[in-house]
């Protein structure tokens, strides 16, 4: 079901698409499908951190973005209406803005209209990718089990996030 505030972050995305392109810059390594998702960092736009150790558990999409990219932003109000709808069954998505996207203030409306945490900076070896948009997908238990450019539409998204959701979170040595 498409909701009113669905529509509000589609039409905010679709008016900042008047960025000009530039270079997004090559992968600082390529993560490997099956293995141990690298540590990191997230710094969010509101200046507050987020470690991969406080995540486990979690199925976690980080969404490299830019504003000019014309799937990014038909894909990140898709994005935000699912992660509206599964937050609570243990679903985190983070947007990364580009280097080449618009500057931050300009992009403030956007982020307020929406429930995905931007991110600002990543500290790790989650660099910025080739193509946008750009997915990575880590389980639960924290091996990535995506990563690849190209946007997601809803009939991938519940291909490859759903199975993952219905997993049981791992357990710790503290249970």
């Amino acid at each position: 079901m498409v909701t009113r505030r669905t529509w509000t972050v589609a039409a905010t995305v679709a008016g900042l698409g008047l960025a000009i392109p530039g270079s997004i810059g090559a992968a600082t390594k390529s993560l490997k499908v099956g293995e141990a998702a690298p540590d990191f960092e997230l710094m969010l736009i509101d200046k507050s951190k987020v470690r991969f150790a406080d995540l486990r558990g979690q199925v976690i999409v980080l969404n490299y973005w830019a504003t000019w990219c014309a799937p990014c932003r038909k894909e990140l109000p898709l994005l935000d209406a699912f992660y509206r709808k599964l937050q609570d069954k243990g679903l985190r998505v983070y947007a990364v803005t580009t280097e080449d996207s618009l500057p931050l203030y300009r992009l403030k409306p956007l982020f307020e209209a929406m429930a995905i945490p931007s991110v600002r900076a990543v500290k790790g070896p989650y660099g910025q990718y080739a193509a946008v948009p750009y997915n990575i997908v880590i389980d639960r238990s924290g091996r990535v089990r995506y990563a690849q450019a190209g946007s997601f539409d809803i009939d991938q998204l519940n291909a490859v996030l759903i199975p993952l959701l219905n997993e049981r979170p791992p357990v710790t040595a503290a249970e």
